[in-house]
């Protein structure tokens, strides 16, 4: 296993790096970077910055020199008291404020995204969890994420010399991971069995560290398992509906006899999407066994439930047959004391076939928003079916805005330069708008050269990137022009990168190849594009927007201004965000939730061209970016692609090239103060400090006081399921 070879390999001097390699605090702290940075920058590229490979790999001398020099441990000592200091706080935000809080959080989510040396994300879902689990850390919240490892993780991108997606998933290494087995009492590994169906599941627990949080996640390759059984947790999003089906009962209910078995005081439950719904049922489940009946049980569970609603487009809400729900639950709902049909009710959407996974924890979870204040009204209007028995126009959903962690996404040079003109401690008072007034103040030549520094950082990123893409056979010169060889550094670069689903209309921009070319090819104010993105490996109309962009980016007519490149995960975002010029974002509203990736280029400076829809409806003042179409579609309206891409091409055309190349003095002014507005305007209201303390205080804090008082109230009255016959 990982631990002891790291430890045998560490001298005792500097013994201490493994805990902070095992410790994903290290990736926010820029300190920490650099001291992983000095240990062998080689392999700090190499590995795409990842410590416990690092440590694995570097030759023993290298690690006994560093033990002798002196630079090296004053900078070693200091990280290591930041580290003591940071998990040994009491005096956060939560505890200041909510010391008599004792019990967790545990937050459910199919996917983490900490950081992209642990592929156990897929995209938005992931990223946003570990935001909130890295924000819940910096402010003391008691919380603890519930998950799985994946061997395989998520699919790897390859794109093939026609332009077509290829799959690839590569076994993980747990040995040279930031990960750690779970032992039991006595020095074993930790193995659960959970029931799936009619088979008794064996689950091995590892614990990731994010700061003060654990992340407990689940793995069935474990021996004396089926091979079905062993796949259960192979990779994400992968296999069939039957497949889907076992990875959702294992999170949900593995996930919380996980915690019974850890012995974990919870006190609040949060579901991040359906994906873990079961977890209602399963503590339904313990209370009913305890002696309660289902609707007392069901009450309870409801009030200390949060549920978290992420997309209003109807395919990414799971759906399974009746009979698949029943293969597997029939020997379930008898120990709920339920009747088939009341069962499958719990699971059904007025007006749609079929277990609906979101439905079960819209009824189940008492405390439910979407995540943003557009997707909030949205929601409402969706779920009201499951409420129509009362008469009520939409459903009880409210809404908390998406955010994203500062420390991990904004550059750490526009950190050092918000150190300088925002004052000590602002990192402590992030959400607060007046903190960041003083933006205004930065002097305009010293931000536009941050981000020309960023942007070139980026371009360098992207050569090396290539380089090592040409030295692995990807030797056709085409592909290598096609990913951005040839961009130029000085060019307005326009940003998209994000999923490659069909609503988000990757290809809008392309519809009048002729005003596009223009663009790109202008002598003087030349534009040119960087796509990057991954269509779910099932998704070939996904597949097929990709294919159209890349034959483009390799068509010697389009100047190579237009570039597609490979594989987006954490590690590509963090430079695409900090170093385009502008953030492209046009979905089809009002289908686009949230959208952070949008957020993580405003706080950077980057200003937003963006469809009015998700976080935009609120972000957006005038002053910080650019914004067309109507906030006001609807669901199933028809499309607006002709419309949206003239407004896309006239606002480029009319306004963004005309302010990017106003340079009178060799600064664009106008420009750099729209990124200064960006930033003011942003950063604190989209923050994932703003976004966890609004959790604590309208969900969590009111989930743990109905917690409390279930075990001092008088017999409730029963509780009854909205629309569960």
């Amino acid at each position: 296993m990982s631990e002891p070879t790291i430890k045998a390999r560490l001298p005792e001097r500097i013994a201490r790096l493994e805990d902070i390699a095992f410790n994903f605090w290290w990736s926010w702290q820029p300190e920490a970077r650099d001291l992983f940075k000095q240990v062998d920058l080689s392999l700090w590229a190499d590995t795409q910055h990842s410590p416990v490979l690092i440590l694995s790999k570097v030759p023993e001398a290298r690690l006994q020199a560093l033990a002798r020099d002196p630079g090296f441990l004053a900078r070693y000592d200091k990280l290591v008291e930041a580290l003591n200091r940071y998990l040994d706080r009491w005096d956060t935000w939560f505890g200041r404020n909510h010391p008599q809080v004792k019990e967790r959080v545990a937050y459910f989510s199919a996917e983490f995204g900490l950081h992209n040396s642990l592929r156990i994300y897929s995209g938005g879902l992931g990223i946003l969890a570990g935001d909130h689990c890295k924000s819940a850390s910096d402010l003391g919240v008691p919380l603890v994420g519930v998950g799985f490892m994946y061997p395989k993780g998520h699919v790897q991108q390859r794109i093939g010399p026609d332009g077509w997606q290829q799959n690839v998933y590569e076994a993980a290494d747990w040995s040279v991971s930031p990960v750690r087995p779970v032992l039991d009492a006595a020095g074993q590994r930790l193995i659960l069995k959970v029931p799936v169906g009619t088979s008794q599941v064996h689950v091995a627990v590892w614990v990731v560290l994010a700061g003060r949080v654990k992340l407990y996640l689940m793995d069935t390759h474990v021996e004396g398992n089926a091979p079905e059984d062993q796949e259960i947790s192979d990779r994400l999003y992968g296999g069939d509906r039957a497949k889907r089906l076992r990875q959702e009962v294992v999170l949900g209910i593995g996930g919380v006899r996980m915690l019974r078995a850890l012995e974990v005081p919870v006190s609040v439950y949060h579901a991040n999407e359906g994906h873990a719904a079961f977890l209602f049922l399963e503590r339904i489940r313990e209370m009913v066994a305890s002696g309660k009946s289902f609707r007392d049980a069901a009450r309870e569970v409801a009030e200390t439930s949060v549920f978290t609603t992420h997309t209003p487009v109807p395919a990414g809400h799971d759906v399974f047959t009746e009979e698949m729900i029943a293969e597997y639950f029939k020997d379930y709902w008898p120990s709920l004391k339920l009747e088939r049909e009341e069962f499958m009710g719990l699971g059904r959407l007025p007006g749609q076939s079929g277990w609906n996974m979101t439905a079960l924890a819209m009824r189940l979870a008492s405390l439910r928003n979407g995540v943003s204040r557009r997707h909030g009204q949205v929601s409402r209007k969706m779920w009201a079916p499951l409420w129509e028995g009362e008469g009520r126009g939409d459903a009880p959903i409210g809404h908390i805005t998406n955010g994203v962690h500062l420390a991990t996404w904004v550059h750490r040079d526009l950190l050092k330069t918000l150190d300088k003109h925002l004052g000590e401690g602002w990192g402590e008072r992030q959400d607060d708008p007046a903190v960041w007034a003083k933006v205004n103040s930065i002097p305009d030549a010293e931000l536009w050269s941050v981000h020309q520094r960023n942007k070139a950082e980026f371009f360098r990123y992207l050569r090396r990137r290539l380089r090592r893409r040409w030295m692995e056979g990807h030797t056709e010169a085409s592909q290598v022009v096609g990913q951005g060889a040839i961009l130029d550094p000085e060019a307005l670069t326009i940003g998209f990168a994000r999923r490659f689903a069909s609503y988000k209309r990757a290809t809008l921009v392309l519809r009048d190849l002729g005003r596009l070319k223009a663009m790109l090819l202008d002598s003087w104010k030349p534009v040119q594009f960087v796509f990057a993105g991954k269509s779910h490996p099932d998704d070939d109309l996904g597949k097929g927007f990709i294919q159209r962009i890349y034959q483009l980016a390799r068509d010697p007519a389009f100047g190579g201004r237009i570039a597609f490149i490979e594989d987006y995960d954490m590690h590509l975002a963090r430079y695409l965000v900090y170093g385009v010029d502008l953030w492209l974002n046009n979905p089809q509203p009002p289908l686009e939730a949230c959208g952070t990736s949008g957020i993580k280029a405003a706080v950077n400076g980057i200003p937003n061209l963006s469809i009015a829809d998700g976080w935009w409806v609120e972000g957006f003042n005038g002053l910080n970016g650019w914004s067309i179409g109507s906030a006001e579609a609807q669901v199933g309206a028809p499309p607006t692609d002709a419309a949206d891409a003239a407004a896309l091409y006239d606002t480029i055309e009319g306004l963004v090239v005309p302010l990017f190349y106003d340079r009178p003095d060799g600064i664009p002014t106008g420009w750099v103060k729209m990124m200064k507005e960006s930033i003011r305007s942003i950063s604190p209201r989209f923050c994932a400090n703003r976004m966890v303390r609004e959790y604590v205080d309208r969900c969590y804090l009111p989930a743990h006081s109905a917690y409390t008082s279930q075990r001092t109230a008088p017999e409730p009255e029963p509780y009854v399921v909205p629309s569960w016959k």
